[in-house]
Order: C-alpha cells, then structure tokens, then sequence
C-alpha cells in the first residue's frame, strides 16, 4: 500500500510520511507495523471527539440505513441537516440564526464572502496579513502568506490585508469596504490570541461604516477553547460565522452561518447565490448533529481550561521558547523548523503524533482531541521532553 500511495494518489508535498494506518479508537491510531500512535494531532483540529468516537459512528451507521444523498442542498426537507440547523442556531446567539451547509471550511470561507458582497453591494475586501482560510480561489485570495499564493496568481481582486491584533490599523476599513475577515485565533502563523478588547474594537468599526465582520473559526470552533466558539470569550458576535473541521468529527463539512436577513440574500436576484451538491449531506450532517450534541451535553468543554494548564505545567524545557494558544489549540515554539521537525519525526518513532504549523515551522502543534485524557496528556508530554533531552 506504501508504495501505491506515493504512485497513485497525488501528493500535496514531495516528502509525506506515508504512514500506513490500520485503525483509530480513541486517543490512539494504529499503524499497521502492528504499533499505537498517541495522536496529539487529531487529523488537524478534525477529531473534535477522538477517533471513531462510538455516538459519530452509530449516527453514521443509523442515517446510512435510510438514506444517502437524494437532492442538491437546499431542494429536500431532510431530518439530520435540519436538526443539525437547528441546535447550531439553538446553541448560538442572537443575530446568528440560520446556517448554510457546505463540505469544507474553505468552500465555507468562499460562500461567506459571498455573501458579504451580495448583503452590502461592496466589493472591497480586508482581511489579515498571516491569516490561512483554505485553499480554494476564494480562500487563497484572502489568506495573509504570498509564498503560498504568488503561483496562482491571479487571484480575487480588491482584497488587502491589516496586521492581526493592531488596532491602529482600523482606519483602513471604510465605507468602500464589504467585510472583514479575521481567525479569532491565528492558526498557521502560531495559534496567535488576540487582545481582550480587539474584536470588540474592530465589529464597532464595522457598524460605523457598514461592513460586515466575519469570523473563521474553522480551527477554534467546537470547543476547542472551552467555549462552543471561541468569540465568545471576546464579548462580541460576528455577523457572519464560518465553521468546518471538528464540525463533523472526522467527516468532511463546512457551514457559514449569519442572521436570516442577510442570508436570505443568496436566495434571490440571482437565485442559487451559493449552490453546493453534496452540501448538508444526510450522513455528514447525522455526524456532524452527534458531534455538536455531545460536545454541549457532556461536559468536555469544562475540562478544557484544566487540561491546558497540565500541557503548560508538564511543557517546560530550556528548548521551549514559549507555548501559544489557548485550550486544546497550543503551539510550542523550539527555535527553528529544522529542529521542530526533527523532533516531530522522533516522537513518531517513539509512538506520538505531533505536527508543525504551516507559516511557522518553528512551532509545534498540539491540537489532540477534547477527550484526551490528563494520563494520556502525561504520555505524551514525558515523550515530547525525552526527545527534546535526546536531540
């Protein structure tokens, strides 16, 4: 299988690991060298509940036995994508209200802007130098790294970029401007955090001149943080909220959501503002409903804080420079990518899976799922500091 990978599925780098995997339950992958992986990884923020958590799976396993795809979204009235609609709605607060189903956060982060054009009838644009929203035309366009978007130029017009977290740079958002799009959290650039007051500052700024604030929370949503969102530690609500990954457990999905004004928008002159095939897929939205429901009813979420304190307490070396990030989100800086991704090859070896951030190399990421246990947070940390001691 090793050597069919690399021969017949195409590759994203010249240098993937090509681990072969067997099974996943838990905490833990299987390789099928016959050993386990702690995974602090969580297929990249996906794993919101750990692998093949048992309620995703029989929801899967349940909706699978009545039906798959019947319609293009939108079209058919289906139970799991409405119950799914449903408790997001529930679960959110007021402006926030109706929610768009797609397959992926960077189709999410394409719909979304979208819609902040057709709202306001503005084509500007601005959002964040270092920011990462996907890959996609759309997504790629208003992602804040150039050496990974100069190859395919020419991308969307009319969008320019304000430093993260700089509020002397909201003179910049103006009359001409349709949206404003920020990472609660920055992800690729080091799990950065902002100022308490930031997004307060920036959605009044917003209102003052009519453009739309949209939030991606791609990575921090799903109770990353401890909240359901992470904005809700920053006493605001964006008007338009992007969401994807640990949406759906281990499944792929996308949503943007925003109050029912603005998203009626897409429905009207023209019609089919936004159309998606597979989007609000009967099985993905079964996973997705089992994975939001379990996240607000069992008490995961209370656990976060805690258990980022442990990750700090146990992750302290002369080789750590700092740790970004706040709850099961933590980025640890060691210095140089060369040295970061010599440690990750041997914690792999030694049976932990660890991974590096896409503009910073220098930084570790840990984003393990929020059913990790505080022994498994010990197994894996005793790993982390072995190794640094060894390189």
């Amino acid at each position: 299988m090793h050597k069919d990978f690399f021969t017949y599925q195409a590759q994203t780098t010249q240098f993937a690991a090509g681990f072969e995997v067997e099974k996943a339950s838990g905490s833990y992958i299987y390789g099928k060298n016959g050993r386990k992986y702690l995974d602090f990884v969580a297929g990249v923020s996906a794993n919101t509940l750990g692998h093949s958590h048992p309620k995703i799976v029989e929801a899967i396993q349940t909706q699978a036995g009545k039906y798959l795809h019947v319609m293009v979204y939108g079209e058919y009235a289906q139970e799991m994508p409405v119950k799914l609609c449903k408790l997001l709605s529930e679960a959110t607060p007021a402006p926030l209200e109706v929610t768009y189903l797609v397959n992926s956060g960077a189709e999410a982060i394409d719909g979304a802007l979208k819609l902040a054009k057709r709202y306001t009838g503005r084509e500007e644009i601005i959002s964040m130098k270092n920011s990462y929203h996907g890959n996609t035309h759309g997504a790629l366009s208003v992602s804040g790294n150039e050496y990974h978007k100069r190859e395919y130029r020419p991308l969307l017009p009319m969008v320019s970029f304000i430093e993260f977290n700089n509020q002397n740079e909201f003179d910049k958002i103006t009359e001409k401007t349709a949206c404003v799009l920020a990472e609660t959290i920055q992800g690729a650039a080091g799990f950065l955090v902002p100022d308490a007051d930031y997004f307060v500052n920036i959605k009044k700024r917003c209102e003052e001149v009519g453009a739309l604030l949209i939030l991606d929370e791609i990575q921090p949503g799903f109770g990353r943080t401890g909240r359901l969102f992470s904005f809700e530690d920053f006493g605001m609500v964006p008007d338009i909220l992007v969401m994807g990954k640990g949406m759906g457990g281990g499944v792929p999905v996308g949503a943007f959501m925003s109050s029912r004004e603005i998203m009626e928008t897409l429905s009207h002159s023209p019609k089919l503002g936004h159309i998606t095939t597979f989007g609000g897929n009967p099985l993905i939205a079964a996973a997705s409903y089992a994975t939001l429901h379990e996240v607000l009813e069992s008490g995961l979420m209370n656990e976060v804080s805690a258990k980022e304190q442990l990750f700090r307490k146990l992750l302290v070396h002369p080789k750590i420079k700092n740790v970004n990030g706040k709850g099961l989100m933590l980025a640890v800086n060691l210095g140089t990518p060369e040295f970061t991704l010599a440690v990750a090859k041997r914690c792999m070896e030694k049976g932990l899976i660890v991974f590096w951030q896409l503009y910073r190399n220098e930084y570790l990421r840990l984003s393990p799922p929020l059913t990790i246990s505080e022994d498994e947070i010990r197994e894996g940390c005793a790993i982390i500091l072995e190794v640094l001691d060894a390189c």
